[in-house]
């Protein structure tokens, strides 16, 4: 009889389970109870949560997983307009995290698209927040918001003032722990336009510093022409005597460094290089 009362309350545990829903929300999720009864009672949402593991739940119940990790939104901004009337394009990256699973399942919907975007993002914060992204660059000019990281870091810090306003009008049960905006990328032309004046820039700079050394240079042979005249006049020598001196001078150089010179004496000798022997 026992082995007999064991299989029957075996079966009829495995048939209860088999007829039962289960919620096992993993780590850094929880679950929440959609009640749906057949018969009797109203149904609705089970305010006490599910925390990671496993629970049962009445067959007609449905349990609504709900993610409690910090989750980050992309928002993408073309063609922004500035105060200075040229667009920019640039995304801003919201970081989130829920805070009443309950809540959110039962006044917004937990509801996902292919792509695990929230549909409650879509229908409660989306619009609001873009819109305080559009107020705030309209405030800065193109020039502040392409080079300035202050200027998007200030942008930022608005946009987070306002999310936290519209969290309490709203009343859906997020917390933003950050938002950031992107690099500011302005139209093709002012980019191009940019990279011309920067080269124009550099080339400036260039011809300034050849002609800084062209300068120097000219200096310089002035300065060695006025000793060398210097010393023309300290010789009491005339141009013609300083410059066949000059000419001696090369021609001891060229023959001192182990190359073979023979001179012929008489007018106008010159030494002949035997450039084959050292």
């Amino acid at each position: 009889m026992k082995k007999i009362f064991a299989a029957v309350f075996t079966t009829a545990l495995l048939v209860g389970m088999a007829g039962c829903s289960v919620a096992a929300p993993d780590a850094g999720h929880e679950a929440v109870w959609v009640e749906k009864p057949i018969l009797f009672g109203h149904g609705g949402v089970d305010q006490t949560p599910v925390q990671p593991g496993r629970e049962f739940g009445a067959l007609t119940s449905t349990a609504v997983d709900v993610n409690m990790l910090p989750q980050r939104v992309d928002m993408e901004f073309d063609d922004m307009m500035t105060s200075s009337g040229v667009p920019v394009n640039f995304h801003v990256v919201a970081t989130f995290t829920i805070t009443d699973p309950v809540k959110l399942v039962s006044k917004y919907g937990a509801d996902t698209d292919d792509k695990g975007n929230w549909g409650f993002w879509q229908r409660t914060v989306d619009q609001p927040l873009r819109t305080a992204v559009r107020d705030a660059v309209k405030k800065r000019d193109m020039q502040e918001m392409a080079i300035s990281q202050t200027a998007a870091d200030a942008v930022g810090r608005e946009v987070s003032a306002a999310a936290i306003q519209i969290v309490q009008q709203t009343g859906v049960p997020i917390l933003f722990s950050a938002i950031n905006v992107g690099r500011v990328n302005p139209p093709d032309a002012i980019k191009n336009q940019r990279i011309e004046t920067a080269a124009q820039e550099q080339r400036a700079i260039t011809e300034q510093q050849t002609k800084l050394a062209e300068d120097q240079r000219k200096a310089a042979e002035q300065s060695r022409a006025a000793a060398d005249n210097a010393y023309r006049e300290a010789m009491q020598l005339s141009p013609d005597q300083f410059l066949q001196l000059e000419r001696i001078k090369m021609q001891r150089d060229v023959c001192a460094h182990g190359t073979t010179c023979t001179f012929f004496i008489g007018g106008g000798a010159s030494p002949v290089i035997d450039v084959g022997r050292k």
